[in-house]
C-alpha cells in the first residue's frame, strides 16, 4: 500500500502535467471569420466600364500574347549573357523587338506579382499584398511544431494571431472589383485564354473564367507536378530537402493543384511545359481569324524539379544534378516559347501580334540551382535578384528589331500597353501605375521616375539610379547607386542621409494611396547576408 501511494504521488502530478500540455497543444487557435468583400464603389465602376460598347475604329485588332516564366532569374538565360543555359528562342524573340535591361516586377513573389501584372495597379492599392493562404495552423501543436520542430530554412513564422477560418480563406484572391487585362480585351471583342498557372484565388468568383478569360487550361495553385511521379524512365525527378518541396511533391496534383480544362479535371501524364505549348498552339489555330488575347503563365522553372530526359541530355557536362535538371527545365521552357512564336509566324500573324515575355520574379535561390549573380538576393527579396527580371517585347512593324531600352520599366506597364493597343480606354475611378511600352520605346521616353515595393514592413524604392531598401523588422536601411553598383555591394546610407530621407518621404507619400492587406501573412523570409539580416513578409 505504501508503495502504491508512493507511485501515485509521483505519477499523478506527471499525468496532470501531461494532460495540461495536451490540452494546450490541441487547443484550437482562435479563428477570424471575417469575409473579404470587394470595394462596392470600384465594383460598380468596373461594371459600368465593362458595359461600355466597343467604339474602336480599328480595322484589324492586334492579337496579344503574354508569356510568363515562373521564378526565372535574369541571368539564368543567355539573353542577358547567362552562360549556364542557352535560350535561343527567348533570345530570338527579344532580338525581333526590344530587350529591357531594367525590367522590374511589382512584387518578388508569385501571387502579388501576378495581381499587379493582370491589373496594371500596384497590388498594395487593393490589398493583395501577401500570398493568399491555403491553410493556417489549427491548434498550438501545429503552430509551435512548425516554429520549433520543423527545419523551415529561411521561412519563419510571424507571431500567432487569429487566423482566417475556411469561410474567410475562400474569399481570398484577386479582388473582384479589379479589372484584368482579359476584361479589357473581352470588352473590345477579343477571345481570351489563360493556359498555365493562375494563383489568384481558387473559389467561386475568383476562378480565371470569372475574371475575363473564356478558356482556361492549367491549375489554380502556386504549383503542380509537371507530370505524375511514377516510374516513367523518360522523366528525371529531383527532390529538395526543404519543407516546401515535400509539400509540393505530396500535394502537387491534389485539389487546386489538379490540371483542369475550364472546370473539367484532366488526368494527363504528358510533360506540362510541352502541354502548355500544345494548348497555346491549338488556341491560336482556333482563333487565327479573329482577335485574341492569350496569357501563358508557365510554371517553369518553379519547383518541383522534373524534366524530360531529352532536355536533361542537353547538359551532359553539368555534374551537379540539381543544376542540371534546373537548366534542362529552362531549356524545355525555351523550346515551348519557340513553338508558340513559330505558330504565330506560320499562321501569318506576326505583323498583327504583340508578344510580351517576362518572369514573375527573380530566381529561387533557396533551391541552390541559381544564385541570380551578379544580382544580390533572389525571390522574396527587394534586392535586384528578386525583382529585376528578364523582360522583352516584340511586334513586327511596330517595334524596331534589336532595340535595347535601358531605363526601368515595370510589369505594371503590360496592362497599360494592352489598354492602348486595344483602344479599350481606362476607367477614371481608380489609379493606374503603368505606361504604354510601345510609345515609351519608340519615342525613347522615361517610363517611370520612381518604382515602389512593399511587403509588410519590408519596402523599397528605385528613383533614378538610387535605390533604398528597408527591413522594418531589423530596422535596417540600405542605399545603393545602381549606376555604379548593380550588385548592391556598397551601402551608401550612412554617407547620404539626405538622400535616404528624401526616398523615405517618397515611399511614405506613395503609401498614402495604399490600403491594409486584405489577409494576414503567416510567414516571413530571412535573408542572411553575413552581417546583414533582411526580413520580408510573405
Amino acid at each position: 500500500m505504501a508503495t502504491y501511494k508512493k507511485i501515485t504521488k509521483i505519477v499523478l502530478p506527471i499525468l496532470i502535467v501531461l494532460f495540461i500540455v495536451a490540452v494546450f497543444l490541441f487547443w484550437p487557435i482562435n479563428t477570424d471569420g471575417t469575409l473579404i468583400k470587394p470595394d462596392e464603389k470600384l465594383l460598380e465602376g468596373k461594371a459600368a466600364f465593362l458595359a461600355q460598347k466597343d467604339t474602336s475604329t480599328l480595322q484589324k485588332k492586334p492579337n496579344i500574347i503574354i508569356l510568363l516564366a515562373d521564378d526565372l532569374g535574369k541571368y539564368d538565360i543567355s539573353l542577358y549573357g547567362g552562360k549556364t543555359t542557352p535560350t535561343p528562342q527567348i533570345d530570338s524573340l527579344a532580338a525581333s523587338g526590344v530587350t529591357f535591361t531594367d525590367g522590374y516586377v511589382s512584387a518578388s513573389i508569385c501571387s502579388p506579382s501576378r495581381a499587379g501584372l493582370l491589373t496594371g495597379r500596384y497590388q498594395e492599392r487593393f490589398g493583395h499584398e501577401y500570398q493568399p493562404g491555403d491553410r493556417y495552423p489549427k491548434n498550438n501543436l501545429e503552430y509551435y511544431g512548425f516554429k520549433y520542430l520543423i527545419n523551415t530554412d529561411g521561412w519563419r513564422l510571424n507571431p500567432k494571431i487569429n487566423y482566417p477560418n475556411e469561410a474567410s480563406i475562400a474569399t481570398q484572391g484577386l479582388p473582384q472589383s479589379e479589372i484584368t487585362f482579359a476584361d479589357l480585351a473581352k470588352k473590345e471583342g477579343y477571345n481570351t485564354a489563360i493556359i498555365g498557372k493562375w494563383h489568384l484565388g481558387h473559389n467561386k468568383g475568383f476562378f480565371p473564367l470569372d475574371r475575363g478569360f473564356d478558356y482556361h487550361y492549367g491549375f489554380y495553385q502556386a504549383f503542380s507536378l509537371y507530370t505524375p511521379e511514377d516510374d516513367n524512365p523518360d522523366i528525371i525527378n529531383h527532390h529538395h530537402k526543404d519543407f516546401t518541396d515535400k509539400t509540393i511533391w505530396g500535394n502537387g496534383r491534389v485539389g487546386i493543384g489538379q490540371i483542369r480544362r475550364d472546370t473539367t479535371i484532366i488526368h494527363d501524364k504528358a510533360y506540362l511545359t510541352e502541354t502548355f505549348a500544345d494548348e497555346a498552339e491549338a488556341f491560336i489555330d482556333k482563333n487565327k481569324n479573329k482577335p485574341f488575347l492569350l496569357y501563358v503563365p508557365f510554371n517553369a522553372p518553379h519547383t518541383p524539379f522534373q524534366v524530360r530526359r531529352k532536355y536533361y541530355n542537353r547538359f551532359p557536362n553539368v555534374k551537379d544534378e540539381n543544376k542540371r535538371v534546373y537548366y534542362a527545365m529552362i531549356s524545355a521552357l525555351d523550346d515551348a516559347i519557340g513553338r508558340i512564336v513559330a505558330k504565330v509566324k506560320k499562321e501569318g500573324l506576326e505583323e498583327n501580334t504583340l508578344i510580351i515575355f517576362a518572369s514573375d520574379n527573380g530566381g529561387a535561390d533557396y533551391t541552390f540551382a541559381t544564385t541570380n549573380a551578379p544580382l544580390k538576393g533572389g525571390k522574396f527579396s527587394h534586392f535586384e535578384g528578386g525583382i529585376n527580371v528578364p523582360f522583352a517585347l516584340s511586334w513586327k512593324g511596330k517595334i524596331k528589331p534589336h532595340t535595347v531600352y535601358k531605363t526601368p520599366v515595370s510589369s505594371l506597364d503590360i496592362f497599360s500597353t494592352i489598354a492602348s493597343v486595344t483602344h479599350s480606354g481606362l476607367p477614371k475611378d481608380r489609379m493606374y501605375d503603368g505606361v504604354d511600352l510601345i510609345d515609351v520605346v519608340n519615342n525613347n521616353k522615361e517610363a517611370h521616375k520612381n518604382l515602389y515595393w512593399r511587403s509588410g514592413d519590408a519596402k523599397a524604392i528605385r528613383s533614378g539610379n538610387w535605390k533604398l531598401i528597408i527591413s522594418g523588422k531589423t530596422h535596417e536601411t540600405w542605399l545603393y547607386d545602381l549606376s555604379k553598383d548593380k550588385s548592391e555591394t556598397t551601402d551608401l546610407a550612412a554617407k547620404n542621409p539626405e538622400k535616404v530621407k528624401e526616398l523615405q518621404t517618397a515611399l511614405q507619400n506613395w503609401e498614402k494611396g495604399l490600403i491594409k492587406p486584405l489577409w494576414p501573412n503567416l510567414t516571413y523570409y530571412e535573408f542572411d547576408f553575413g552581417k546583414q539580416k533582411y526580413f520580408v513578409d510573405l
